[in-house]
């Protein structure tokens, strides 16, 4: 069975919300999200990422996938992901379902998790952001060895805006990227960073043109390449010195969870203004790519 014919079988699932292919030359995967009805966490989108990862992982160690390099991108026009599921977030905080929040919150850093320590394998993750990343979609985004970002493109943390804090990897990925004192800075500033900016703060690893996001992966992927070996083993010795773990993610999505069941009527009405600015911000950019999402 030859690669493209395995990616494609009937045993990795049927997906809804996600599209994938396969680049034999650079033995690379890509792996593009469009969730719906919004482009963001939904569940059916965490379900489907968890099986694909999952088979994805499986496949390389038996052997049977030969892949160096885990690309996340996204096929929605002027989007990378817009983050956590707030219509969701809005009922189980209304029912005061703390089991369904924690439900979520764990199938979130489950797959953040996998991607983070790249599944356990020998594997570069990369995060090509050619829209706007926010929350959770900004959470995605960093939790992979290598963030690609166009220029113009906007990421952000947005939930100090209802009160809340972004409780499924931010703190540990940005503090261990750029220090704990720049990390609260970007998770209090309630407003959206340009990949410039992002750039500058060592946040976004590699700046790219306009529409140049997938050369600018493959100029990546080639130079790497040259020295994959030795590349791999350092970023092997820095996860060893700075390890992220499950269970450090589990206790802060505890503490997520408890803040969100805290929020008041305002708080959750402030959230709702956001979920409005981020649909109607979504319609423009499917109607004029480049227009970015405004915050509220």
């Amino acid at each position: 069975m030859n690669l493209a014919e395995h990616l494609h079988t009937p045993s990795l699932g049927t997906y809804t919300q996600l599209a994938h292919h396969y680049d034999s030359e650079r033995e690379c995967i890509w792996c593009e999200l469009h969730g719906s009805p919004r482009p963001c966490f939904t569940p059916t989108l965490l379900s489907e990422l968890a099986v694909f990862l999952e088979k994805v992982e499986q496949s390389a160690r038996d052997g049977e996938l030969p892949v160096s390099y885990f690309v996340t991108s996204s096929n929605v026009p002027g989007v990378f992901n817009l983050g956590g599921d707030l219509h969701l977030f809005q009922q189980y905080i209304a029912d005061k379902n703390r089991a369904g929040l924690m439900a979520y919150a764990k199938a979130c850093i489950n797959v953040l998790y996998t991607n983070a320590v790249h599944m356990n394998l020998p594997i570069t993750t990369i995060a090509l952001v050619q829209g706007s990343a926010l929350g959770g979609g900004f959470e995605a985004a960093i939790s992979s060895s290598v963030v690609i970002a166009e220029k113009g493109t906007e990421l952000g943390l947005p939930e100090i805006l209802f009160n809340l804090f972004p409780g499924m990897g931010a703190y540990s990925l940005l503090a261990r990227k750029i220090g704990m004192r720049q990390a609260e800075e970007l998770i209090t500033a309630g407003r959206l960073f340009g990949a410039e900016e992002l750039h500058e703060r060592g946040v976004v690893d590699i700046l790219a043109e306009p529409g140049t996001g997938v050369e600018a992966v493959h100029d990546y992927i080639r130079q790497h390449g040259r020295s994959r070996n030795g590349l791999t083993a350092i970023n092997r010795v820095r996860e060893y010195l700075n390890p992220i773990t499950y269970e450090e993610l589990l206790d802060i999505t505890e503490i997520w969870v408890d803040a969100a069941l805290h929020l008041t009527s305002r708080d959750l009405r402030l959230m709702k203004k956001l979920v409005n600015a981020q649909d109607r911000g979504q319609q423009e950019v499917q109607k004029k790519p480049g227009v970015q999402l405004a915050a509220v």
